[in-house]
């Protein structure tokens, strides 16, 4: 911990509250599913494989319930299909892991998708709010869950506002990032820093 808190001091601009969940050398304080397919690179984690046929998801050993986390990634020539979950856990049997994701690629840029829950997009950005989007560049993501609300900024626009209703979902749980089936793909993720926020709701 005195480790990431030293790197987290040493971050040009460091924003008060947030801490580091990446050291920028090695992958600490994750969990890695299938060996080969993560890495860290150039103060990178990277996140890639050649074909494969299932989701991989490096997921983080600690759980969390009220943040925001911000998180810049890149999607290697904008081919492929990615994303950052949380509020997550273990699909027992499988790689597959269950809860909240905001989606990078493809169709589903900005998008809140449940995966290997309710299986569904969630909510879609309104037009226009992937204006700003590099699709084969740098963006940011800044996601805030609190309580029932769940917000997701991608690349400085709000694409998601979003109120859960179903009281039976989990509102705590690790944050993971994915490489998804299918061909060849990398995906590159850099400064992912988060600040925990007090327990309660936030309801419209």
């Amino acid at each position: 911990m005195l480790g990431l808190l030293l790197f987290a001091a040493a971050l040009p601009g460091a924003e008060e509250g947030f801490v580091p969940l990446f050291n920028g050398q090695n992958l600490d304080g994750w969990q890695v599913d299938t060996p080969g397919v993560w890495s860290v690179r150039g103060g990178m984690i990277v996140g890639r494989h050649a074909g494969q046929k299932w989701n991989d998801f490096l997921r983080t050993r600690k759980h969390y319930e009220n943040f925001i986390l911000k998180a810049e990634f890149r999607l290697v020539n904008g081919v492929g299909n990615s994303g950052i979950q949380f509020r997550s856990k273990p699909v027992p049997g499988s790689h597959e892991v269950e809860g909240y994701q905001a989606d990078v690629g493809e169709k589903y840029w900005g998008c809140l998708y449940d995966e290997s829950r309710r299986k569904k997009v969630l909510l879609e950005p309104p037009p226009g709010a992937l204006a700003t989007v590099k699709k084969d560049g740098w963006n940011e993501y800044v996601i805030r869950a609190e309580g029932g609300r769940i917000r997701l900024e991608l690349s400085g626009i709000l694409t998601v506002d979003y109120l859960e209703t179903d009281t039976k979902i989990e509102r705590a749980g690790f944050i993971a990032l994915q490489v998804h089936s299918g061909p060849g793909i990398e995906v590159q993720f850099r400064n992912l820093r988060i600040r925990e926020l007090p327990p309660g709701d936030s309801g419209r």
